[in-house]
């Protein structure tokens, strides 16, 4: 067998032009599981297979994405999941995100030099304290059926016995090389000698592993309490940062009720409440409910796809959302959110007399979205009729890219997502939860499950979940659902493939469309006021990538599962046996 000389193979370009290739729906009986790495898949069967869930099987495939796709996810992340419960026909939440340190403070972050409305994404004091160990443990002890240590096999597996890299994720890992060699003196763990890996390059992870075996050996305290969350706390005070071993050892995992909009008396979207911003998806539904209620437009099912009547109404609906969501989204737990008051149908219907079906409008009053495709949501069901939506994220790339020294995982920078003006909602506060942009999303057509999906990437995420939901409920499957180009409002973190000129919170008209959608559409709404662009390449990231696992019933009432994967990642979606 001829072997690679890897040190004689140029760096790949990446190609990810015109999708060339075509996926079928992934059709099974029993459980399936639709994430963005085929290892991390199988990692979810293997669970499935040994009698777990559809909760057991996603934090399987959490720890495994972990191992996978670490530019995008880890336990030094955070997670949130919607899990539907067959038995009870009733949609849990959970939220899996941390706090900022204690002891941080808007005063302290400018005396260490910060100007800007957002802490730097490379800055330590971005580092809130990390909830996705906690999340597997919670989730699995709440939800589940099967031990944490069973859950967490697979990923401690794949850790030690190493993993080759996937072509897309090679390319992402290759972009941060440099970030990952700057922000700390165990770089070396995410590196292969000494550089990011190239496709089909094997990774191999021992120190993650052992983080992994401590959680599975003794649960929460493994992670937030002992050797791991010393070697947090000192990585992070090594470079100006303020977080102490309290602010780890109170950390927990928050399980809440769920969020809802009933779109068009037809299906009711469940989202996670504040922190997060699932609501800007529902706000969103809410003003096209409204617009085509009240005869402003004609109902979206009667519109061309893609047309231009079609886009114009959700980009403008999806940046009316935003302006209220980026405003008032931020951890309930301190400032009042209006949830109720946003999503009520008065309010709605406010808000979408400001739509002008004529030309663009931007609400500069609160906010617009800026952009990253750094996450991973996931979706599994199982047997039994069970579903479970979940997401992770580091939030921009490897988040900081600072690994803990003998850890083997990246923190995140979720910190950045604060607010550093004085007096707003999302402001900087010590043991606050910042803006989270990670959301999962289920929908059910009355208590009946009809779709558990989401589409991963920072800001892109509510609109994902609007515009592959207006897919299906025109009859597109799956698969076609999430093959569909896709618009997203603006674009802009430091990593992103695709340069915004804004800034965190600034206001235009910036959209930005996927290639395959014309450039006379386009033209024609640039001539409508949208500052518009086409995106192709491997810009199309910022699209965001999603999953959908589709809950059907045959003629003679048997449960099938229908699903499809985004093209837009590695993955794929796999039945079980």
């Amino acid at each position: 067998m001829s072997k690679v000389d890897w040190s004689k193979v140029d760096r790949p370009q990446l190609v990810l032009q015109r999708f060339p290739s075509r996926r079928s729906i992934v059709y099974g009986t029993k459980g399936v599981v639709a994430c963005s790495q085929p290892l991390a898949a199988e990692a979810g069967l293997e669970i499935l297979r040994a009698g777990g869930n559809a909760c057991d099987a996603a934090v399987a495939v959490s720890a495994a994405l972990n191992v996978t796709e670490p530019s995008c996810c880890g336990v030094g992340g955070d997670a949130f999941c919607l899990f539907y419960d067959a038995k009870t026909k009733e949609v849990k939440a959970m939220n899996g995100s941390g706090r900022s340190p204690a002891a941080l403070t808007l005063d302290y972050v400018r005396s260490q030099g910060v100007t800007g409305r957002t802490i730097p994404s490379t800055n330590l004091n971005s580092v809130t304290v990390p909830g996705a160990a906690a999340a597997w443990v919670d989730a699995v002890e709440t939800f589940g059926k099967l031990k944490v240590a069973d859950v967490l096999a697979p990923a401690i597996r794949l850790a030690e016995e190493g993993v080759p890299v996937s072509e897309i994720h090679s390319y992402a890992w290759q972009r941060s090389e440099p970030l990952i060699k700057a922000a700390s003196p165990d770089a070396h763990a995410m590196l292969l000698n000494g550089r990011a890996p190239l496709p089909g390059e094997v990774m191999h992870f021992p120190d993650l592993a052992k983080t992994f075996r401590a959680i599975a050996e003794q649960g929460k305290d493994g992670f937030y309490k002992g050797r791991i969350a010393q070697a947090i706390v000192d990585l992070i005070k090594s470079k100006g940062g303020v977080m102490e071993l309290s602010d780890l050892e109170s950390h927990t995992s928050d399980f809440v009720e769920p969020i809802k909009y009933a779109y068009a008396d037809e299906v009711t979207i469940y989202e996670c409440p504040p922190n997060g911003q699932g609501i800007t998806a529902l706000i969103a539904l809410g003003i096209l409910d409204a617009l085509q209620q009240d005869g402003t437009i004609k109902p979206l099912s009667e519109m061309d796809h893609n047309s231009v009547e079609y886009l114009h109404v959700l980009v403008e609906s999806m940046r009316l959302a935003f302006a209220d969501s980026r405003y008032y989204v931020t951890d309930p737990d301190v400032v009042h959110v209006p949830v109720k008051e946003l999503l009520s149908k008065e309010y709605l219907r406010k808000r979408a007399k400001q739509f002008d079906p004529t030309k663009a409008t931007v609400d500069i009053q609160h906010g617009s979205p800026v952009q990253s495709s750094d996450t991973v949501y996931f979706s599994v069901t199982d047997q039994w009729g069970n579903a479970c939506s979940f997401i992770q994220s580091n939030y921009a790339g490897f988040g900081t890219a600072a690994i803990p020294h003998g850890c083997g995982f990246t923190l995140q920078n979720r910190g950045s997502c604060f607010t550093l003006e004085a007096g707003h909602p999302n402001e900087l506060v010590g043991g606050k939860r910042p803006y989270h942009t990670i959301i999962p999303a289920l929908a059910t057509r009355g208590d009946e499950l009809f779709l558990s999906y989401g589409v991963m990437g920072g800001f892109m995420q509510p609109q994902g979940h609007v515009q592959v939901l207006l897919n299906m409920l025109r009859g597109f499957g799956p698969q076609a659902a999430l093959d569909a180009p896709r618009f997203c409002i603006s674009a802009g973190l430091p990593d992103s493939e695709v340069k915004s000129t804004m800034g965190a919170g600034d206001i235009n008209a910036e959209v930005f469309f996927e290639e395959g959608i014309t450039e006379e559409t386009v033209q024609k709404l640039r001539d409508m006021g949208h500052e518009a662009h086409i995106i192709s390449g491997p810009g199309r990231g910022l699209f965001g990538r999603g999953q959908i696992i589709q809950k059907l019933r045959t003629a003679d009432d048997k449960l099938v599962w229908a699903a499809g994967s985004d093209p837009r990642i590695d993955g794929h979606a796999v039945a079980q046996i």
